[in-house]
C-alpha cells in the first residue's frame, strides 16, 4: 500500500520534534543537575575547598557545581582560609547548602564589580543588580564564618551579598562594601542575620525582603544612610534590628538609620546601641520625590534603644516609638511566620 507523501512528511516532522524534546530534556537535566566537570555528583555530606591542598576543590564555584539539584539533605561546603577571588551564584535549583568558612576574618570571597562597569563584550553598564560578589538564588542556604566583600571602592553601587532565595541564614559573617553592600531582592523572602558585621556607606542594607538582624554590628562609613527598605504595601514587616550595635567610622560626622526607597518602607531598631553620631532626626526622607516616600505610609520605628544616639525627642515626626505592648508582638515568629525552626542552628 502506498503511503501518501503528506503522511510521510508528518511522520518525519513528528520524529524530529520527538528528538528535539529528548535533546532539550538531556540539556536541562545536565544544566539543572550541575554535575561537575566529570559529569558526576558528589554525594558526600561535606565538600572541602582550599587553595593549596591536594584532593580538594580549588574553587568554591567547582564545589557548588557538583551539588545535586533540590537536595533534601543538608550539605556543607567547607572553605579553608584564603582569599577566593570569585563571583559566585548559588542557583535557584540548589537547596539546603551551607557555605562554611574556616574562620570569618580569614576566609574571604571577593570581587570588584560596580554599576558603571561595562558588561563584558557589551557597551552597556552593569547596573546595580549585576555587581554582586555572591548571589544566593536557592532556598534554605546558610552562609557561616565568611567574609564576603565587594572591593570596588567608592565608585557607586557595588553589591557584596545579593539574596533572592527564602529562608537564608547569615551567621557570624563579615559583609564588606560601600554603597549597596547587601541587597535582599525578592519581596516575601526571609533572611536571618546573626552575630554578623555589615559595613557600608549609602543605603548599604536595601531591598524588599523580610529580614531579622540579631546581635549584629552595623557600621556606617560615611555621612549617609544605613538602610533603604523597599517593603511592598502588602508585606507586614521589612527589617528588624534586635540587640545590634549601630556604629560609625571616626570620619563620620552624622548619619541616618534609613530612608525609604519605596513609600511603604518598614524598619525597626529595638534594644540596639546607637552611636552618638546618629542624627537627632534619626531618619531621612528620600531625596528624589518620584522614588521617595509618602511619609504617612512609611513605618520607621524604635523601641528601648541605648547609647548616645538613642534619644528620640527630636526624631522626625513621621517616625514612631513603640509601646511595650506593641513591641512585645515583634518576635521572629510574628515576623517570619509561625514556623521558625529554620533559624535554629
Amino acid at each position: 500500500m502506498c503511503v501518501p507523501i503528506y503522511n510521510i512528511n508528518k511522520m518525519i516532522t513528528n520524529y524530529i520534534d520527538s528528538m528535539k524534546k529528548l535533546l532539550l530534556l538531556a540539556i536541562l537535566t545536565t544544566t539543572f543537575a550541575t554535575a561537575g566537570a566529570k559529569g558526576q555528583y558528589d554525594n558526600s555530606d561535606t565538600l572541602y575547598v582550599s587553595l593549596d591542598r591536594k584532593g580538594e576543590f580549588k574553587s568554591i564555584a567547582k564545589a557548588i557545581e557538583v551539588c545535586r539539584a533540590f537536595m533534601e539533605y543538608h550539605k556543607v561546603i567547607f572553605i579553608r582560609n584564603g582569599v577566593y577571588r570569585e563571583k559566585l551564584v548559588i542557583p535557584s535549583w540548589l537547596t539546603n547548602v551551607e557555605l562554611c568558612g574556616e574562620s570569618a576574618d580569614k576566609t574571604v570571597i571577593t570581587w570588584d564589580d560596580h554599576a558603571t562597569r561595562f558588561i563584558t563584550g557589551s557597551t552597556s553598564e552593569m547596573g546595580t543588580f549585576r555587581t554582586y560578589t555572591l548571589k544566593v538564588e536557592g532556598n534554605d542556604i546558610t552562609l557561616k564564618n565568611l567574609t564576603i566583600a565587594n572591593t570596588a571602592g567608592r565608585v557607586g553601587q557595588a553589591v557584596a551579598l545579593h539574596t533572592e532565595g527564602d529562608r537564608i541564614k547569615v551567621l557570624s559573617c563579615r559583609l564588606l562594601g560601600n554603597q549597596d553592600t547587601v541587597y535582599m531582592g525578592v519581596e516575601g523572602t526571609r533572611v536571618f542575620y546573626k552575630d554578623s558585621y555589615i559595613e557600608g556607606t549609602t543605603d548599604f542594607i536595601f531591598g524588599p525582603s523580610i529580614a531579622w538582624f540579631e546581635g549584629c554590628e552595623i557600621r556606617e562609613l560615611a555621612n549617609s544612610y544605613v538602610t533603604a527598605a523597599s517593603t511592598p504595601e502588602n508585606q507586614k514587616f521589612g527589617y528588624v534590628f534586635n540587640n545590634c550595635k549601630i556604629t560609625a567610622d571616626d570620619s563620620v560626622k552624622e548619619f541616618y538609620l534609613g530612608r525609604p526607597w519605596r513609600r511603604f518602607a518598614k524598619t525597626l531598631f529595638m534594644h540596639c546601641e546607637l552611636s552618638g553620631k546618629l542624627s537627632k532626626k534619626g531618619w531621612k526622607q528620600w531625596s528624589n520625590a518620584e522614588e521617595g516616600a509618602e511619609l504617612t505610609n512609611t513605618q520607621y520605628q524604635e523601641f528601648e534603644n541605648s547609647g548616645e544616639g538613642a534619644q528620640t525627642k527630636d526624631r522626625v515626626e513621621w517616625s514612631k516609638v513603640l509601646s511595650k505592648k506593641e513591641a512585645s508582638k515583634i518576635t521572629p515568629e510574628s515576623v517570619f511566620g509561625v514556623n521558625t525552626s529554620w533559624i535554629v542552628e
